[in-house]
C-alpha cells in the first residue's frame, strides 16, 4: 500500500507556484499534476483519480469556483467527493463559510506559506 503515491492536482495559472508547489509536495513524497485552468483540471479529473485537488480561484476559462462547484456535480462519487483546498489571493472578500458554501473542503491565503499548505494538505488526507 505504501507504494501508492498520493496523487495531487493542482489547478495553478502561475508556472513559479506550480514549480514550487511540486518541489514541496515532492518532499512528502506526493506525485502533482498541473492544470493552467478549471477546464483543464476537470479534463485531468475525468481521466484519471486524484487524492486531493490543490484549486487557486482565480485562473483564466473557468475558475476555481465555478470548477470547484462542476466538480461537486460530477456522477461518479469517487470523482465529486474529492477533497479541495481553495487557493485565494483576496481571501478577505470570502468567510470561511463561503468557500465551504462553493465546495472547498479548506482554504488557504497568497502568498503560500507552504508549512501550511503540507500541514492543510495532511489534515485533509488523514
Amino acid at each position: 500500500m505504501m507504494s501508492d503515491k498520493i496523487k495531487i492536482l493542482v489547478g495553478e495559472d502561475s508556472s513559479i507556484i506550480i514549480n514550487l508547489t511540486k518541489s514541496v509536495l515532492a518532499f512528502e513524497n506526493y506525485s502533482m499534476k498541473a492544470a493552467r485552468n478549471g477546464k483543464q483540471v476537470l479534463e485531468m479529473l475525468a481521466a484519471e483519480d486524484f487524492h486531493l485537488i490543490l484549486m487557486d480561484i482565480t485562473m483564466p476559462q473557468m475558475d476555481g469556483i465555478q470548477c470547484t462547484k462542476e466538480i461537486r456535480k460530477l456522477a461518479d462519487p469517487s470523482k465529486n467527493r474529492i477533497p479541495i483546498i481553495a487557493i485565494t489571493g483576496n481571501a478577505a472578500n470570502h468567510t470561511p463559510e463561503d468557500f465551504r458554501k462553493f465546495g472547498f473542503d479548506d482554504f488557504i491565503q497568497k502568498p503560500l506559506n507552504y508549512d501550511l499548505v503540507l500541514t492543510t494538505v495532511k489534515k485533509i488526507l488523514s
